[in-house]
């Protein structure tokens, strides 16, 4: 049984600010003594390391679309020794898919509910005053379970601007728990996939530390700290299990989106896991029983793939008598080559046949499920896993062995089935967990 008392921060939409706020809070509770526990709800690859960067503590990511009660539960005991939990909600409050006719399965809103979180949600007030209240009410009224804490003003003009947006939420019988004035240095960098990861921030300690005292400046931490609650969670827990003993993990800036709590469910069952940089031109560890190959930014760094010979070699050596599995970049990372935005085309390691280009663009998003037509490390044929797929590239070529059906949250299926040719494997979609773990 854990009862983690926390807060949600979430927004009315994507692009409010909410992740500079959820980073500076993270840091000001920390800075304060408090141990912090950071989530993020929803799948998300890139946010995790900013929050692990600000709480000095790992985040994880909670989704109630693909995670069973024991998976949410044993993601939850990941808060055991804090004294609050601080999570991020993604899109809007109640953004999520219709999946079995509910709306908002697999929202923010959904998570703060399971682990009774009260939301506080950060408004973009640009452009309006008391106008913003009747956002908020929208947003607190609409589902009467919802715990809700307050809001957060973001990107206040004035004086003038702050009095009268209060006087809108004083009105509807909201709390303001704080109003951050109007800053234009109060962004993380961008690329096509979001934010830009922790490790390419120019100086994100900097950052991080700025956020901070301008959030201890205009919150009122104290009642933020006591608005956190938590529900009790009981009944079983659990982590996924490692699909090897010794897995060989790369891990660099063209490879590193990989679920925090994959990695923490493979070593708690007692997994090696053994990092190495393909960008570097290091091979695989040579006592490996499985080659993983996360996501990424391979587009980024296709010519220093295509001159890695020395990982490449490793990767054919080890795919001759053991697995190799790719996901989303790690996958076009394994094909014969990836074409970048300019047109060029760059070789890749050629285990699959796959040919991917970012010169042609399209834009593929939403959560996936795989029934699997052929094995893939750690599950066998037959076997249903949840997962999200999140790219711009466009599939040229295609000629092994499609690895399963897959379809989209609502049942829809599509094109991109992964491959298979021996002992490659390699999918566009991130695993989340099997199927039988989100029952």
């Amino acid at each position: 049984m854990i009862e983690p008392r926390g807060l949600m921060i979430s927004a009315p939409a994507s692009g409010t600010g909410k992740t500079t706020v959820m980073l500076g809070l993270l840091r000001a509770l920390a800075d304060d003594g408090l141990e912090v526990q950071p989530f993020k709800s929803g799948p998300d690859y890139i946010d995790p390391a900013f929050h692990f960067a600000a709480a000095r503590r790992a985040s994880y990511n909670f989704d109630t679309w693909a995670m069973g009660p024991a998976l949410l539960s044993g993601i939850a005991h990941r808060a055991e020794g804090a004294d609050i939990c601080v999570a991020e909600g993604s899109m809007g409050l109640f953004d999520g898919v219709a999946t079995r006719g509910q709306v908002g399965f697999g929202s923010s809103a959904e998570t703060a509910k399971h682990m009774g979180w009260p939301v506080v949600l950060v408004i973009d007030v640009s452009g309006q005053a008391q106008s913003a209240a009747a956002t908020a009410m929208g947003f607190r009224d609409y589902d009467p379970d919802l715990p809700f804490a307050g809001v957060i003003l973001n990107r206040v003009a004035s004086p003038r601007h702050d009095r009268l947006a209060r006087l809108g939420m004083d009105r509807a019988g909201i709390r303001v728990l704080g109003a951050l004035p109007r800053r234009g240095d109060l962004t993380l960098p961008e690329r096509h996939l979001g934010l830009i990861q922790a490790v390419e921030h120019p100086d994100l300690e900097a950052a991080v530390s700025g956020y901070a005292a301008f959030l201890r400046e205009h919150v009122d931490l104290a009642i933020l700290r006591e608005a956190a609650t938590g529900a009790v969670l009981e009944g079983p827990t659990g982590l996924p299990r490692p699909p090897a003993q010794r897995i060989a993990l790369a891990r660099d800036a063209a490879f590193s989106f990989t679920y925090p709590h994959l990695i923490e469910g493979w070593r708690a069952a007692g997994a090696e896991i053994l990092p190495f940089s393909p960008l570097a031109d290091e091979a695989p560890d040579k006592d490996a029983d499985l080659v993983w190959l996360p996501g990424g930014y391979p587009e980024l760094h296709a010519g220093r793939i295509a001159a890695a010979e020395t990982f490449r070699a490793g990767l054919r050596k080890h795919a001759e008598t053991r697995p190799v599995h790719g996901e989303c970049g790690g996958y076009m990372a394994l094909g014969a080559a990836l074409i970048d935005k300019d047109g060029v085309r760059h070789r890749m390691a050629g285990l699959l046949g796959l040919v991917t280009s970012y010169e042609t663009r399209k834009f593929h998003l939403g959560y996936r499920r795989a029934v699997l037509e052929d094995a893939m490390p750690g599950h066998r044929v037959g076997a249903a896993l949840r997962g999200h797929e999140f790219h711009y590239s466009t599939i040229l070529d295609q000629p092994d062995a499609p690895l399963a059906q897959v379809f989209d949250a609502d049942g829809n299926p599509v094109p991109e089935t992964g491959s298979r040719n021996g002992h490659v494997t390699g999918t566009f979609f991130h695993l989340i967990t099997a199927e039988d773990a989100a029952a």
